[in-house]
């Protein structure tokens, strides 16, 4: 088991973390984005980033090349949509995409909005762990909070309509 702690201050033990959302044991803060038969999209819940969004498999897998022909259509499509929305209704202009297959959990990819402030750390993939940091450390406010929400509430609506 292992302990993580979310970005609302909670800490939860479970066997594998993805499992845990895709399965609904966890109920990610603000709730599902979007799901289809085989992927999960939510906020991430480690980092206070608006727009945000981890993509996971459903199925338990580690490598992109375990994808059934079915699910890596359904994988292109919904990545997609989900990038068309943070551009359309977020205003997001840059997004940096990351998956790796030594997770410590199941096939999932990050996406992760770049604003602004993000540039102070770089501009680089170097500048993705420090920004992470900077999120969990010292976003947690209830204004920010609220502007995560709001976002996952927009996504949320956009990609259902």
């Amino acid at each position: 088991m292992r302990k993580i702690t979310l970005s609302n201050g909670k800490t939860v033990e479970v066997e594998c973390l993805s499992c845990a959302l895709t399965s609904g044991l966890i109920e990610p803060e603000g709730g599902v984005v979007v799901e289809t038969e085989y992927f999960h999209a939510h906020q991430d819940v480690a980092y206070p980033i608006r727009g945000l969004i981890i993509l996971a498999s459903k199925r338990h897998i580690k490598c992109f090349d375990e994808l059934t022909e079915e699910e890596r259509i359904d994988y292109i499509n919904i990545l997609s949509n989900i990038r068309k929305v943070q551009r359309e209704i977020l205003d997001i202009e840059y997004v940096y995409y990351f998956y790796n297959e030594d997770t410590t959990h199941h096939f999932h990819t990050w996406m992760v909005p770049r604003y602004e402030w993000m540039y102070e750390f770089g501009r680089s993939i170097e500048s993705v762990r420090p920004v992470l940091l900077q999120a969990r450390n010292n976003m947690k406010s209830e204004a920010n909070t609220k502007e995560v929400i709001s976002a996952i509430e927009a996504l949320t609506n956009a990609l259902r309509s």
